[in-house]
């Protein structure tokens, strides 16, 4: 235990935890104003849930061995998909990859991918307040739309990068496979900083189902349904969810969200695979704020209605040559309603409006995979996605000459093909290499090339050395494109934003293995970036003018000094610059020359704990620590830009298995969750506090 206190208490000194002030402005809470969390109480915490564990496993082990018979404490090595597209052990692949498993997330009762991310070295996650208010990730510092999202390999970013991470569920999640880094070589525009795939479970042994139900804080009530099986041939799992709560605002904070997956996988033979997922969500959030966080409407709301399929076919024609099929669908409709809900929304600019929109993205993509001997793998595929998008809004204003409307309506599409090459190839002395190569052939902005090439060597030692280096860029979106109204216009001469990266990473095991350590040093140039500029309602308000970087060092280890005992810990150091601002000149815009990027903060850090005393019971306690950050304050005219403090949250976790599944009866499980356990009171984002505690209790069936 002294080596673990001994190497958390320098972090949290590093990290001082400035005292926030207290709730103001138009805000009305349900709940009581939460106290202030100074860092000695955070410290001691720290030190007494990471100590306590370790303390009762080992008298328990020394008073009773059959308390946990688990003696085994190697680490399997996961498989990766999403960094070469092929099934790879996670100590072969040249990228930095994070797993993060479906059964342990739900266990610990993680229900929003979002919230599963924020454990993860270089991801910051930024939402501007309750429950379903729009979410985005960045990652290593670079734009909110540069990481690419998939769902069993089909891209559900909007068509430019953006994507709203409030809606996505962990619900029938097997796994979540994150890579920091470009992978445009493999999936093409957005992903800049890195990709993030969510697989839908695989079933498998007899038909199971599975149930649960909680209920808590700000009227959370979850529940879900699924079913689940396979043998040899066949595997399939289906699932229901639904999540809703009060949100923690007094009025108008409803939040709902149902969502339904299935997934099926053949092998009619021994050499073909054939795997048919689908997803499907519908959610409504409302909210009362306006654009500076001040509540200003008592009925305005947005919807999601989304929908994903992927099939996936491939076929292995002799023992070197496997040939791969996956075909994609991805529709949302989304919807923004503000009507008029008393007599000061009947004057003014904009007092009433509604909006609709339509993406779909259609993709095929054909790929060959050869074994040319030795392990090598020389993989050749092509790409094609058809994108298409649809705007309907009208909006009601009264400038005193008497109410007008105004109608704005866009429709657009266009297609991409890509076609790409990769080489994965193992050489003898523990070295492996990969190298990839691009070209995207837009019928828009043209043709693009990107590469990216990497080597990982294993020393004698254990010590595992990886360094690597590419390109990546990030599609327009439709409206700066093909925008046509009074205040905005498209540019079809905009090229794609650019990044350059390089990474290097060393790993080492220790104690046996216990312990890994590891340390990644990346850098990365934004450049191309697009910016807003009205000139008239004749000439083009986007261009390519703006750049950037981003430079860190992420800190891992992950630790079991105890058969029955998890830990991990990581830091990430930050520095983001504006190097070009373009045409951004105020003093508090979001791009000043020299200045941070907003809401990157330059330290962050998480550290989690996982401890099962009984084969029955674990619980958990996970931490997590935001630095300062810049952020813009638009509630202020002309905007200015402060800096935000930093904070620290406590998330607690606990499940019990009630009764073990036996024949013709599932388990049953009771299990408890507590967000912001200290009911920190803290800015995501100016103007929007984020969740005090949240406590939610629950019955879980099966699995």
């Amino acid at each position: 235990m002294t080596w673990l206190v001994g190497a958390l208490a320098p972090i949290w000194r590093a990290f001082p935890v400035p005292s926030l002030p207290g709730s103001s402005g138009d805000f009305s809470f349900a709940s009581r104003p939460r106290p202030m969390i100074r860092r000695p109480l955070v410290l001691q915490t720290a030190v007494l849930l990471l100590a306590a564990p370790l303390v009762a496993s080992l008298a328990a082990q020394q008073a009773d061995t059959r308390t946990d018979t688990r003696a085994d404490t190697t680490r399997l090595d996961p498989v990766v998909v999403t960094a070469t597209r092929l099934p790879t052990p996670r100590s072969g692949v040249v990228a930095t990859v994070t797993v993060l498993q479906g059964a342990e997330l739900e266990r610990r009762g993680v229900r929003f991918v979002a919230d599963a991310l924020r454990d993860v070295p270089g991801v910051t996650v930024v939402q501007g307040g309750s429950t379903g208010a729009i979410a985005s990730v960045f990652m290593r510092g670079g734009e909110s739309d540069y990481v690419k999202v998939l769902v069993d390999g089909v891209a559900v970013n909007q068509p430019g990068g953006s994507f709203d991470w409030a809606d996505l569920t962990t619900s029938n999640v097997e796994r979540i496979e994150v890579v920091r880094g470009p992978a445009s070589v493999l999936y093409g525009s957005d992903a800049v900083t890195g990709v993030v795939q969510i697989f839908t479970r695989r079933g498998s042994g007899a038909p199971a189902v599975a149930a649960g139900v909680e209920g808590g804080s700000l009227g959370t009530v979850r529940w879900n349904a699924g079913l689940s099986g396979g043998a040899e041939r066949m595997q399939y799992s289906a699932d229901v969810s639904r999540h809703a709560t009060d949100g923690m605002l007094s009025v108008n904070n409803h939040y709902a969200n149902l969502v339904g997956s299935a997934r099926v996988l053949a092998r009619p033979d021994d050499r073909t695979d054939i795997a048919l997922s689908v997803r499907g969500g519908d959610a409504t959030y409302e909210f009362p704020t306006n654009s500076a966080g001040v509540i200003a409407d008592s009925n305005q709301f947005t919807t999601l209605r989304s929908t994903t399929a992927a099939l996936d076919a491939g076929r292995r024609f002799t023992s070197r040559v496997e040939g791969r099929v996956l075909a994609g669908l991805y529709s949302a409709t989304s919807g923004a309603d503000d009507r008029p809900d008393n007599p000061g929304d009947t004057t003014g600019f904009g007092f009433a409006s509604r909006r609709t929109g339509t993406v779909r993205r259609n993709s095929v993509d054909a790929r060959v995979n050869v074994d040319v001997g030795r392990g090598t793998v020389l993989t050749a595929g092509a790409a094609l996605e058809l994108e298409r998008e649809e705007q309907l809004s009208r909006t009601s204003s009264n400038f005193g000459d008497g109410p007008t409307e105004s109608t704005g309506a866009f429709d657009a599409d266009r297609r991409n093909t890509g076609y790409y090459l990769q080489a994965v190839a193992p050489l003898p002395g523990g070295v492996s290499l990969t190298a990839g190569a691009r070209l995207d052939d837009n019928e828009v902005f043209g043709d693009f090339g990107t590469y990216r090439a990497g080597i990982s060597w294993t020393l004698a030692t254990g010590t595992r050395l990886r360094g690597s280096v590419g390109n990546a860029f990030k599609a327009p979106t439709f409206s700066e494109q093909f925008a046509a109204t009074s205040f905005e216009v498209g540019n079809p001469a905009l090229e794609p934003e650019r990044s350059t990266s390089w990474e290097g990473a060393v790993e080492q095991d220790v104690l046996g293995g216990r312990v890994t350590l590891a340390a990644t040093a990346f850098g990365q140039r934004f450049r191309d970036l697009i910016q807003y500029d009205f000139t008239s309602p004749s000439e083009p308000s986007y261009f390519n003018v703006a750049a950037a970087r981003s430079d860190g060092l992420e800190a891992e280890v992950r630790a079991r000094p105890l058969a029955s005992l998890d830990v991990t810990a990581s830091m990430t150091w930050l520095r983001t610059r504006v190097s070009d601002a373009g045409f951004s000149t105020a003093p508090g815009s979001a791009f000043v020359t020299g200045a941070r990027l907003i809401r990157r903060p330059a330290r962050t850090a998480t550290a989690n704990a996982q401890w099962r005393p009984i084969q029955r019971l674990s619980v958990g306690t996970a931490a997590a620590y935001v630095g300062e950050r810049d952020d813009v304050d638009f509630n202020e005219f002309p905007s200015v830009r402060v800096t935000l403090p930093g904070y620290v949250l406590w998330d607690f976790d606990a499940n019990v298995e009630l009764l073990t599944a036996a024949a013709g009866r599932p388990s049953v499980a009771a299990t408890l969750r507590v967000q912001n356990a200290f009911d920190r009171d803290y800015d995501a984002i100016v103007g929007f506090p984020g969740v005090g505690r949240v406590t939610v209790v629950g019955v879980r069936l099966g699995r």
